[in-house]
């Protein structure tokens, strides 16, 4: 693992030295490589497939799991957008001239090495390897046992453009010790890993933030909620709601708890059921949701729980002042939405709620690296340092100063 890291440290160096119109070369090579070799990752991720079928994974981590055609081209076109950023690297954030006469610059400059710990998508492991690229950091993939196949062949096409131009190949490379010893080791390894971000399930963000002696940005469950105003457009408001929830389930911006106003609440939750019955969603819900519609209970330990399934509680609450009490007790941090027509409501909402995107009419499945015009992202961050919300270019750089002296003593 030490001589592992080393190399990866070293490659930091190289890898810094190399130029924005390079980087973005090498990027669009390793998107067409992608393209060129999209049969044979298919082959590798029906490996995983049918691991997942016999392992008897959920349907919501299947879809997670799942590449064809359509997902390789969308992969190769986050590298490519990626490409088309503006350059992170070296821009002067600031400037000034001291007293003494010392000319000081803050210029951004890469993190370093950094480990990047996720599961189930196979995805992440371009997208990050690109981000880290761009922004001239080395990546240290560490994926899930469900996607192993996948991930390595990904992880081989790219590193092919890498030797391909004479560049280490360490630049761009999976833990070798996918094991849970690994992963012990490596977030301990603060002389070689700058940056850990786990990206996954709440246990494995726990176990990571606990024992880790490298700096650690969390990427934690998205516990998510929609709260439909008296003052909503009920139209827009079950039309949201139900984008939030069932578009894609397994996701951590989609909701996992709708909110809605009591003095409404006879009214749009009929609509709403028929919606979500019409999409197969599993209804929980509170006695006054119970008194109205036909659910499921729904307890404490439910409000505090990520599905990524399509099964969704539900609460009645007093107004926009409930909504943001309930949203302070179960909420992660991550996105949070409030569907109203009224602007004072809005930026009382928006004030007093602590998440990483907080939403007016909008649904919550827009916390995306992509959807932010990022390109892509490492993850939703839900710290508030260094980091928050989806973790594109400008997050996977530092910053030092630069001083520019003529003979100047203290």
């Amino acid at each position: 693992m030490e001589q592992f890291l080393q190399e990866a440290k070293a490659g930091s160096r190289v890898l810094s030295q190399l130029g924005g119109r390079e980087k973005n070369a090498l990027l669009q090579e390793m998107a067409e490589a992608l393209r060129a070799n999209t049969m044979s990752i298919i082959e590798a991720n029906a490996k995983d497939m049918r691991n997942a079928e016999l392992n008897q994974l959920s349907s919501a981590l299947k879809d997670r799991l799942f590449l064809d055609e359509g997902r390789i081209e969308a992969m190769a076109t986050a590298i490519e957008e990626i490409a088309a950023l503006k350059e992170p690297v070296g821009r002067v954030l600031d400037g000034w001239v001291t007293d003494e006469g010392l000319k000081i610059e803050k210029v951004s400059v890469p993190i370093g090495v950094i480990g990047i710990i996720y599961e189930s998508r196979p995805n992440v492991t371009s997208d990050t390897a690109a981000l880290c690229f761009k922004s001239a950091n080395v990546c240290v993939l560490k994926g899930g046992k469900e996607a192993e196949y996948s991930n390595k062949s990904i992880a081989s096409v790219l590193r092919s453009v890498l030797r391909r131009h004479q560049l280490p190949e360490a630049l761009i490379s999976l833990l070798p010790d996918a094991s849970r010893e690994g992963v012990a080791q490596l977030i301990k390894m603060d002389k070689y890993v700058d940056l850990i971000v786990p990206r996954g399930g709440e246990g494995l963000i726990r176990y990571v933030s606990e024992h880790a002696s490298v700096p650690v940005v969390k990427h934690d469950k998205g516990q998510c909620h929609t709260y439909i105003d008296q003052d909503a457009d009920m139209d827009d408001a079950v039309a949201i709601a139900l984008n939030a929830k069932v578009q894609r389930p397994g996701v951590c911006n989609a909701m996992e708890t709708l909110l809605v106003d009591e003095t409404i609440a006879s009214v749009i939750l009929p609509q709403l059921k028929e919606a979500f019955d019409a999409e197969g969603t599993e209804l929980k819900g509170c006695l006054q949701t119970q008194a109205l519609i036909a659910v499921n209970d729904v307890s404490d330990e439910d409000f505090d729980t990520e599905y990524l399934a399509n099964i969704l509680n539900i609460r009645v609450v007093k107004g926009v002042e409930g909504a943001i009490e309930h949203i302070v007790r179960f909420g992660s941090g991550h996105s949070e939405a409030i569907i109203t027509q009224n602007i004072t409501t809005a930026e009382l909402f928006l004030n007093s709620i602590d998440a990483a995107a907080v939403y007016v009419n909008a649904s919550t499945r827009f916390t995306d690296g992509g959807a932010f015009g990022f390109g892509a992202e490492v993850g939703i961050s839900t710290n508030k340092l260094h980091a928050r919300g989806p973790m594109g270019i400008e997050g996977l750089t530092t910053y030092k100063y630069k001083i520019y002296g003529s003979g100047q003593v203290r």
